[in-house]
């Protein structure tokens, strides 16, 4: 029997030799089983454009860019296609979105080379030119490790990278290389390690040192961030890209009034620069300064019509109300068949968005839908790895593994985490407490996913957590507590307690019990359609994979459910349940709950939580600095007649 391997691996051999005929009937059979085998679509389309077959080559193209919108190949091979039907504009637009999916794409480097330098462009060429030869120049080791890295194999990629620093380990190509590694699997601390390390062998390395810099903000170490940023700014403080870096940074560390200044500086050189103008919005949306915010996405739009996240960021504020020609302009641009993968992306959910406020909702479920799928196309969510991955947590942390660590872990009171599922009312309870005078807010910390991470190990397919919690002594959960502690000073400004308001932790309860068994934990719960239905109109920063689908999200919210009544179950009284729905009837009652369960007395700013002055960086940003609404509240009702396959996946949970 002939498996799909083997016909690939055939398809493929029969086109290296030249038979694109028999290339393309090797694979036409996948693609009646799957029209969406991106492997397959990709050896289609090149057989076709051989063939001279361009509309088909250009069919397999658009499944295979909406099956795997990231994958550099494919775009390279549009850029091919393109260049063989003359349209050489397409042609430089693919082989440039080609470079950015995957850097390591010398073809598309040369061809930009090429096709710049006979339009007349000698700056843009030379520059293609360079980087064609910069991959030329590389170990072909390294090269590989690139390809995999940007086509999502990251295993193969690190497994590959290792074998390569262990014979060349001063490499620091290999090492960049490597912490980026780290930083798509969430070891951020061996990243961090890398690039220190290589920044130190090559400190004039610019890309080592920005690479560091994102490395260290992603830890939350804004401090160091920071003073990396500040040594860059200090070579050339008139260098516009050093100076957006320090502005960022400086945002970071709460110094809005420095990021401001750097942002007008690097706006002086470059006036209609969109990315500066849509940075500085978020950073002026931060400090509640709105109407300065919405200015300055305008002021970006004014100048890229299709840029899609300052579009995302006007609608993010959930209180903008778009205007017709607003709505007219987004619909423009979204219909381009050009525009960039994530512009599509923002577009898809601002108009979902505005055109939800406008009572549309049909045309706004496309919209969200829209967003929506292709998001899932990108982040290629696993509902069946997760829903088994939570199984395990209900498995392996028993009663019996908690009793026999009774009694270790650091005994700091001092952390109150706030969980649950995004967009389930946690960014509200953060700002009631932390506007008590004994309780700091803090961020969303990566502190406890960052330790599981690492105690799964890194052997392919073989993860050790949450098994290893039954291994692990006293001195561990204890040493693991403490840095937890230590690692998160940096976010506290002086109360003896503070919050952790990660959603995801409540994977990791049985985790954080053992290490830092007096810390506090709030489930913040809402309805669950209510909950899954705003997760699925949110686009996420990052993560939250599992909100791109109704399917997946409501099974996600079952899971969870599931998962909580099991911690109920194993550490009794550990966890304080707040609905949201409570809170909206009840804001003052569920207020005094939550600060007997933490042993704090009232204090009556908790109840003026909007007036509070604080930096939010979370998507109910704006929502939180208003007195309490149920603006929220059944909003998925007019969703009603799409949201089956929602109602379905949540079963009884719903």
């Amino acid at each position: 029997m002939t498996t799909r391997d083997d016909r690939l691996a055939r398809a493929q051999q029969a086109l290296q030799a030249g038979d694109f005929a028999k290339g393309s009937a090797l694979v036409e059979p996948l693609l009646v089983d799957d029209p969406a085998d991106g492997e397959a679509l990709y050896l289609a389309a090149v057989a076709a454009r051989y063939l001279e077959h361009f509309d088909e080559a250009d069919r397999h193209l658009a499944a295979l860019h909406a099956a795997m919108p990231e994958y550099g190949r494919a775009w390279q091979e549009a850029g091919h296609l393109a260049r063989a039907t003359g349209d050489i504009p397409a042609a430089i637009a693919a082989f440039g979105r080609a470079t950015r999916f995957n850097p390591a794409l010398d073809a598309s480097w040369r061809a930009l080379a090429e096709l710049e330098q006979g339009r007349g462009r000698p700056a843009e060429a030379q520059a293609a030119r360079a980087q064609a030869e910069r991959i030329a120049a590389l170990p072909r080791e390294l090269v590989a490790v690139t390809h995999h890295l940007h086509e999502g194999r990251l295993l193969r990629a690190e497994e590959i990278c290792r074998h390569f620093l262990r014979a060349n380990p001063r490499n620091v190509e290999g090492m960049r290389l490597l912490a980026q590694i780290g930083i798509k699997l969430g070891i951020l601390d061996d990243a961090e390690f890398l690039l220190d390390s290589a920044q130190a062998f090559e400190p004039d390395n610019i890309q080592i040192r920005l690479d560091y810099i994102d490395a260290l903000r992603r830890r939350q170490k804004f401090a160091q961030a920071r003073e990396q940023a500040e040594a860059l700014h200090a070579r050339d403080p008139d260098n516009p890209l050093f100076q957006s870096h320090l502005a960022i940074e400086s945002m970071q560390t709460g110094d809005y009034e420095r990021a401001f200044e750097l942002f007008d500086a690097v706006l002086a050189t470059l006036p209609r620069d969109p990315a500066t103008l849509t940075s500085k919005g978020h950073a002026l949306k931060t400090t509640g300064a709105q109407e300065d915010a919405v200015a300055s996405y305008q002021a970006a739009l004014a100048a890229k019509p299709d840029h899609g996240d300052a579009w995302y960021a006007l609608a993010n504020l959930k209180t903008y109300r778009f205007t017709d020609d607003e709505i007219e302009r987004m619909r423009e641009q979204a219909a381009r068949p050009d525009l960039a993968f994530m512009d599509r992306v923002h577009l898809s959910f601002a108009l979902g968005k505005a055109l939800e406020d406008r009572g549309d909702y049909a045309d706004s479920f496309v919209h969200y839908e829209r967003g929506n799928t292709l998001k899932r196309a990108q982040t290629r969510y696993s509902a069946d790895a997760m829903s088994a991955e939570l199984a395990r947590q209900r498995d392996i942390c028993t009663p019996e593994l908690f009793a026999r660590h009774e009694g270790a872990g650091d005994p700091a009171p001092d952390p109150i985490f706030i969980l649950g599922l995004p967009r389930a009312g946690s960014t509200l309870l953060e700002q009631v407490l932390a506007s008590h005078s004994q309780i700091d807010g803090t961020l969303e910390l990566p502190n406890i996913l960052a330790l599981a991470h690492r105690l799964r190990g890194r052997r392919a397919g073989q993860s050790r957590y949450p098994e290893v919690l039954h291994d692990l002594t006293a001195e561990q959960l204890s040493a693991f507590g403490a840095k937890f502690i230590e690692d998160t000073r940096v976010h506290r400004q002086g109360a003896p307690f503070f919050i952790d308001k990660m959603p995801n932790n409540f994977r990791h309860i049985g985790l954080i019990h053992l290490i830092l068994p007096n810390a506090k934990i709030i489930d913040a719960r809402r309805a669950p359609m209510d909950c899954c239905f705003s997760g699925f109109k949110q686009l996420f920063a990052e993560g939250q994979e599992f909100t791109y689908g109704l399917p997946e999200i409501g099974r996600y919210y079952a899971d969870y459910v599931e998962l909580m009544d099991h911690w109920d179950t194993v550490l009794p009284g550990k966890i304080l349940r707040v609905q949201h729905e409570d809170v909206l009837d009840d804001l003052e009652g569920q207020t005094r709950r939550m600060l007997d369960y933490l042993g704090l007395p009232f204090e009556d700013q908790c109840l003026a939580f909007h007036t509070t002055r604080r930096a939010v960086r979370t998507a109910s940003s704006e929502q939180v600095r208003q007195p309490i609404n149920r603006s929220g509240q059944d909003a998925w009702k007019p969703y009603a007649p799409w949201l089956a396959p929602l109602r379905e996946a949540l079963g009884e949970h719903g």
